[in-house]
C-alpha cells in the first residue's frame, strides 16, 4: 500500500523526470521540494515505490525514473490539471472559429493540438452514418461532365466531378436534381444509399447511361461518409523524442501511417471522469505501441455519433498539460461543429 507521502514522492519524480529527462534522486527531492523530511526518509519512500514497481533505476544511476505502472498511478491520482492560459484558449477559439467546413475545421484541429502538446495529434473523422441528407445538387460543367454535391445536416459537403457517356441537357439535369432530392432529402446517409437502389429505372432508357452513372457516384459519396478515417499531424515530434524510446521508433511511425491500428485502439478506449482516456505503455502492447502513451477525448457534431481526438507520444510526457489540451480542444470542436450539448 502506497502512503500519501510516497504518492507525493512519485508525483515529484514523474514531474521532474518529464521536465529534465534525468533520473531523480532522493537528495534532489529533499533539496528542491518541501517535504519537511530528510533525504534518508525520502530514500525509504523511494525504496517502497521501487518494491511496488512504480519506479526503477536505469542502468547504474543513483536516481529513479517512473515505470508504466508508476505513470498509471500518477495519472489516476492526477488532480492538478494545468489549465490552459487565456492566450491558448483565445487561440483555440480564433483558429477553429474561422474554419469554412468540416474538413477545414478538422485539419485545423489536428494542427492546433499538435502545436499545443508537442506530440503526434490524431483526429478521427466524425462518423456520419446518422447524418441526414439536406440537399443534393447536380451541376453541368460541360456537355459530358457534371458535378454532384451532397450536403448533410452535419455541415459536411462532398462533391465529385463525373464524366458521363452521353450528352447532357438542361431538362435532364433539372429532372435528375429534383428526383434525387425527392428521394434523399431528410434520410440518413445509410437510408439514402438504400433508397437510391432502383432509382435509375424511373428514367427513360435513353437517359439511363447518364442517370445510372450519377446514381453510382452518389452511392460512392454516401458510402464515403460512413467510412472511418483520421487526420494526423506532428509525426516529426516523434523524431524529436526518439531518445525516449528504448528501441526503434519505426513501428510507431508505421502505426501512425497505418491508421487502422489507431482507429481500432480509439474504438476500445473509454473516457474517465475527466472525459479523457489515457492508455500507457504496456497497455498498448497488443497494438504494437508498448512504448507510447495515448490520450483521447470524445467530440461530436450535429447528426454524428461520438468520435475521438487525442495525442500519441512517449510515456515520458506532460500528462497534466496534455490532458487539459485534449479535453479543451474536444470541447471547442464539439461547439464549433454545432453540438448544443457540448460542455462550455
Amino acid at each position: 500500500m502506497v502512503s500519501e507521502r510516497s504518492l507525493e514522492v512519485l508525483r515529484v519524480i514523474v514531474q521532474d523526470y518529464v521536465a529534465s529527462r534525468e533520473p531523480v534522486g532522493s537528495k534532489r527531492i529533499a533539496e528542491q521540494h518541501s517535504f519537511g523530511v530528510s533525504a534518508a526518509t525520502i530514500r525509504n519512500d523511494m525504496a517502497l515505490l521501487e518494491e511496488e514497481e512504480l519506479i526503477t533505476a536505469p542502468h547504474t544511476s543513483s536516481g529513479r525514473v517512473p515505470t508504466d505502472k508508476g505513470y498509471r498511478l500518477f495519472v489516476d491520482h492526477l488532480s492538478d490539471l494545468r489549465p490552459l492560459s487565456q492566450a491558448q484558449r483565445h487561440a483555440i477559439e480564433t483558429f477553429l472559429g474561422s474554419s469554412v467546413d468540416v474538413d477545414d475545421v478538422l485539419a485545423r484541429t489536428v494542427r492546433l493540438l499538435s502545436q499545443l502538446t508537442h506530440q503526434v495529434a490524431l483526429v478521427q473523422y466524425p462518423s456520419l452514418s446518422q447524418a441526414r441528407v439536406r440537399h443534393v445538387e447536380v451541376v453541368a460543367l460541360t456537355t459530358r461532365r457534371l458535378m454532384t454535391v451532397v450536403i448533410t445536416d452535419a455541415g459536411h459537403v462532398d462533391q465529385r466531378v463525373v464524366d458521363v457517356p452521353a450528352d447532357l441537357d438542361d431538362a435532364l439535369i433539372a429532372t435528375l436534381r429534383s428526383r434525387l432530392n425527392e428521394v434523399l432529402s431528410s434520410l440518413t446517409v445509410v437510408e439514402g444509399a438504400a433508397a437510391l437502389a432502383g432509382l435509375g429505372e424511373r428514367f427513360p432508357p435513353a437517359e439511363r447511361p447518364v442517370t445510372d452513372r450519377v446514381v453510382a457516384i452518389l452511392l460512392e459519396q454516401l458510402s464515403a461518409n460512413r467510412q472511418e478515417k483520421m487526420l494526423i499531424a506532428g509525426a516529426a515530434n516523434l523524431v524529436r523524442t526518439e531518445d525516449d524510446f528504448n528501441g526503434s521508433i519505426l513501428p510507431v511511425l508505421e502505426a501512425v501511417e497505418e491508421q487502422v491500428v489507431l482507429l481500432r485502439l480509439f474504438s476500445e478506449m473509454e473516457a474517465d471522469q475527466r472525459g479523457v482516456t489515457v492508455s500507457i505503455g504496456r497497455e498498448n502492447e497488443s497494438f504494437g505501441l508498448g512504448e507510447t502513451s495515448i490520450l483521447a477525448s470524445g467530440y461530436r457534431g450535429v447528426g454524428t455519433s461520438i468520435s475521438r481526438l487525442g495525442v500519441l507520444g512517449p510515456t515520458r510526457m506532460d500528462y497534466s498539460s496534455n490532458i487539459s489540451a485534449v479535453r479543451a480542444v474536444a470541447r471547442y470542436l464539439s461547439r464549433t461543429l454545432g453540438d448544443p450539448g457540448s460542455p462550455g
